[in-house]
Formats: C-alpha cells, structure tokens, sequence
C-alpha cells in the first residue's frame, strides 16, 4: 500500500540511502512513495543520483516517472542506459512524448532510435514526425478511443474498459463512420449513465469542435483552453480523425509558448538555446567544466583586488593623516556591492518575466539609475549624520562625514547602473552573465569606490596634510 511521505522528508532519506549507500533501503522506501512525490525529489539531484533512483524503481513507476521529466532530463537519462533498455523505455512512452524527446535529439541518433522501434510504435511515431513542427499534428496523440454510431452503450462501453489501458485517455470518446470520419463525441460519464440498450447515435453530440493537422499548435491550445475540455480532436483535410490533443500537451505548449514571447518581446529570444545550457553546465556538468567558466571571471575580481590594494597605497599620506579614513572604507565598499547585486538580480528577473524590453531598456536604465541615486542620498544623509555626531566623542574631523556621505551617494548609484548595464551587454555579447556579472560590477565598483572616496577625502581634509 501507497505512503505519502512529504518531499522533505523524502528528499531526506533519499540523500541518507544514498550516501549510505544502502540501497536495499532505498529501493524499499520508493517503492512506498507516491511517483509526484518522487518526481519533486528527482529535479533536486544530481545526474549521477537520479541515474541510481531511477534504477531501483519498478518499471512502471520509473515510466510514470521518466514521462514527466522535460526533454533534457530524459536525455541525460537515456545516455546512461544501455541500448536495451533505452529501446525499452522508448516503446513504452506515448507517441507525442517521444516525438517531443525524438525532436530533441541529434539526428543520427533520432533515426537509430525510430528504427528500434517496435513496428506499431514505429508508424505511430513516424506519422506523427510527418507533420510541420508546431502544428497540431506534430503534438497530438493517436491513442485515442473511437466508436461507431450504431454501437450499444454496453458494446461500447465493453470497448472502452478493453482498450483503457493502452489508451492516453478515455474521459473523451469519439464516433467516426466506416471511412474514419470524425462524426460525434460523447464524454464517458454520457455513456455510463446510458442504459445498456441505448444507440451511440442517440446520446453523442453532433456538434464537434475539431482543428486540422496544419493547425498552429498555439492556436489549438488556446482553444482546448478556451472550451474547457479534456481533449480536442485533430481530423486532416478529409476530416478524418488522426489524433487528439490532450489537455497536458496543451499546457505545455502555452507554456513554451509564454516563454518564447517573453524571450521575443525582451529581444533576447536568440540567446534561450545558449543560456539554457549554460544554467544546465553550471548546475550539472563536472567540476572541471563549472571551474572552466566561473575562474576567470573570479580571476577579474582577484585582479581588481590588487589594483585596489594599490590605489589604496597611493593614498598612504592621506591615511597617515587622518586614520579614521580606513575606519569607512568597509562600509563604501558594502554598501555599493548590495546596491549592485540588488540591480542585478532585478534585471535578470525583469528579463525573464518580461518586465524589461530590449527596445526600451534606456527607459529601464534611466529608471534605475535615478532609484541608485536615490538610495544613495538616502544612506548619505544617514551615514554622513551619525558621522557627523560621532566626531563629537571621537579624534577626527566633522568633514570626514561629508566624504563619507558624497562618496556614498556617488558610488551607489554607479553600482545600480552597473546592475543593469554589465548584465545586459554581456547577453549581447553573448557571454555567460550569471557567471560574470557579479565578479565584473564588484571590480569595477571597487576601484571607482575608493578613488572616489580618496579624492572627496583628500578634497574635504587637504588641510590636514600639512
């Protein structure tokens, strides 16, 4: 008997087994939890764990599972497995799932994939792949339910319960004529309240809304989203029935659908493909790989540190003069550094969400830049006030607060500009921004904040220095 176990706990005794390595115990506790709950836990492991996860399930709870996964996931999947099984796995997927994963694929390995194939898996799959991308045929199923209009409710109800299990669904039953024409529909609850005698032709609708092969898989979506239904069959120029989009498929197609807008209506839609795989490396690849892409980045940072050490050295007589001055040196430095990550990770959300346009991204910029300016006045004013009273109670000069102050001011909205310029011109760059922004704004704000900082100190206490 099935256990619901939450996915903290899971994910919990999940990492223990594994570490353990005791896998007789984790064999036994997936097998008493439910497949959703398996899947929340699957996204947070790695390759190499879900690989040993995915072994020690049952083959039908590893299919429900496996079905679930999106197309890269599947992918890392399949190049674990030996040829056997992935031949396996395969036959055992519906057809428009694994034309979805077939689509994916390199071409070479698609056609050897399809070849495999069992010979009825094969057509199915094959005149599915006959389709355009993107049309409604590409993404419907062909296992469906039809009826004929002359049938019984208890003939066809005997149909229904024979063919249930091989069929994607069955909430919707179609009826078609001798020539496989699309004729009626009849939802299952119309037929299990029918009384056993009663014609099909009597209690189907007639009415059927239905789109063709060629349909934009977008258009069909939104319909079957429109009419609030479980399916929506898909008939060809001679409205025969070939096929049913299922409510799933035409979620996730309005989905990437939403996606691809956002992408579009940012300007960055040709950056998707680069950045996907570059979060996939970054979070999954092997060590060597991630060092490859995050140190010279980090090199940028090390290298600025030096430079900074340096300029701080230049002003030794400054410092000599008046020691308070390294005293706010820390707190410059902070204080840009939170004000440039806050920009940052405002822009790449922004971006992905679709709140920041390309083609109005100086009206972004100029937005951002005046609330940098503002926050910067704001801590100025703050910081350069308890400045100004602690020079009452301690050795160093009131005008110390006004350097401090102005360099706040100056630096932070710098920083918040940098949020958005570094970022931005590194996806035009084409070069990997989640890698690079940070280490970049923190070199660049570090050197401009002190020698901002040491040219308002050396402006405001001058007179110190003799």
């Amino acid at each position: 008997m099935m256990q619901i176990v939450q996915t903290d706990a899971l994910t919990e005794e999940i990492s223990r087994c594994l570490e353990s390595r005791d896998m007789q115990s984790l064999k036994t506790f997936l097998q008493q939890s439910e497949e959703i709950e398996i899947l929340r836990v699957f996204h947070q492991l790695s390759l190499e764990d879900q690989v040993i996860v995915f072994r020690l399930l049952s083959k039908d709870k590893a299919l429900s599972v496996f079905e679930d996964l999106d197309t890269d996931q599947q992918q890392n999947l399949l190049s674990s497995f030996s040829n056997e099984r992935t031949i396996e796995y395969m036959n055992e997927l519906a057809p428009d799932d694994l034309v979805k994963l077939l689509d994916e694929l390199p071409a070479v390995v698609a056609k050897r994939l399809i070849n495999s194939l069992d010979p009825e898996q094969r057509k199915s799959t094959n005149v599915l792949l006959g389709y355009q991308p993107e049309t409604a045929g590409r993404i419907m199923t062909t296992e469906f339910i039809s009826l004929h209009r002359g049938m019984t409710a208890k003939q066809a109800l005997s149909k229904a319960r024979a063919l249930a299990a091989e069929k994607e669904t069955i909430y919707t039953l179609y009826i078609t004529n001798s020539q496989k024409r699309l004729e009626g529909v009849l939802s299952l609850r119309g037929l299990l309240t029918a009384e056993n005698d009663t014609i099909i032709e009597d209690i189907m609708s007639k009415s059927v809304i239905s789109v063709s092969t060629a349909t934009d898989q977008e258009e069909a979506a939104r319909l079957l989203q429109e009419l609030d239904l479980l399916a929506l069959p898909v008939v060809d120029t001679e409205n025969r029935l070939v096929g049913i989009i299922t409510i799933d498929d035409a979620m996730d197609v309005l989905e990437e659908e939403a996606e691809e807008d956002i992408l579009i209506q940012s300007g960055l839609a040709s950056v998707k493909g680069a950045e996907s795989n570059r979060s996939e490396l970054l979070v999954r690849g092997s060590l060597w790989s991630i060092w490859k892409v995050r140190l010279p980045f980090l090199l940028i940072t090390l290298a600025a540190g030096f430079a900074a050490a340096w300029l701080v050295e230049g002003f030794e007589d400054i410092l000599n003069a008046v020691v308070a001055v390294a005293f706010f040196l820390p707190l410059i430095m902070d204080m840009g550094g939170n004000v440039g990550t806050q920009s940052s990770t405002t822009f790449a959300r922004g971006v992905a969400l679709g709140h920041i346009q390309v083609k109005d991204f100086l009206k972004h910029f100029m937005k951002e830049l005046a609330v940098g300016l503002n926050l910067g006045v704001t801590s100025g004013l703050l910081a350069g006030g308890v400045i100004a009273l602690a020079s009452l109670w301690f050795d160093f000069p009131v005008t110390l607060a006004l350097a401090v102050g102005l360099t706040l001011v100056v630096t932070m909205t710098l920083a918040a500009s940098l949020g958005f310029l570094v970022p931005y011109f590194l996806i035009r760059l084409n070069v990997d921004q989640a890698a690079g922004s940070a280490p970049i704004i923190t070199s660049i704000k570090d050197i401009a904040g002190i020698l901002i900082y040491f040219a308002f100190a050396t402006l405001f206490l001058s007179h110190l220095l003799y």
